[in-house]
């Protein structure tokens, strides 16, 4: 059970904070919800209290983890899929899991890629998905800027070998 005020991670919505816990009837059935609100585009998600295992809300990692990410995102590239379908069902599997170090991931193999070959345009718009998943979760640990934290990603991704 979360409280308002608890940061949390909503798997393929991003991080953000509990705002409020209210109950509301939806399709004739009174549930309590999370009200929560995403850091990035002033979106609030409502999420049934009775259904976190499910979705797998979870709370946000410490802040001596961080440096764990970055290490996950400057790491190389392992050997991937040519089949385009195989390769976009593996990264959702990984963004839907929810795991930071997953999500990172992600963000490395589809950054790395589309800086060697290019991508898809769903794979463009995955890539978005798990980069913007990842910089919610980092700006409510870090507590600093989206362009600070996107700064840094781009640093790294600048600096990786070709």
């Amino acid at each position: 059970m979360f409280n308002v005020g608890d940061r949390v991670v909503y798997p393929m919505h991003g991080a953000g904070v509990i705002e409020a816990i209210e109950e509301k009837e939806i399709l004739g059935a009174i549930k309590k919800y999370y009200v929560m609100k995403l850091p990035l585009g002033e979106m609030k998600v409502l999420i049934p209290t009775d259904s976190i295992s499910q979705v797998g809300l979870r709370e946000v990692i410490e802040e001596n983890e961080v440096p764990r990410v970055f290490v996950v995102l400057q790491g190389e590239q392992p050997e991937m899929s040519t089949n385009w379908n195989r390769r976009y069902r593996n990264h959702l599997e990984k963004i839907k899991s929810g795991n930071i170090f997953e999500v990172a991931e992600v963000v490395r193999n589809l950054m790395l890629r589309d800086r060697e070959k290019g991508l898809s345009t769903g794979e463009g718009k995955m890539l978005d998905t798990a980069r913007q998943i990842l910089v919610s979760e980092l700006i409510l640990v870090q507590g600093i800027e989206q362009k600070e934290i996107i700064s840094t990603l781009d640093n790294i991704f600048e600096q990786a070998p070709k």
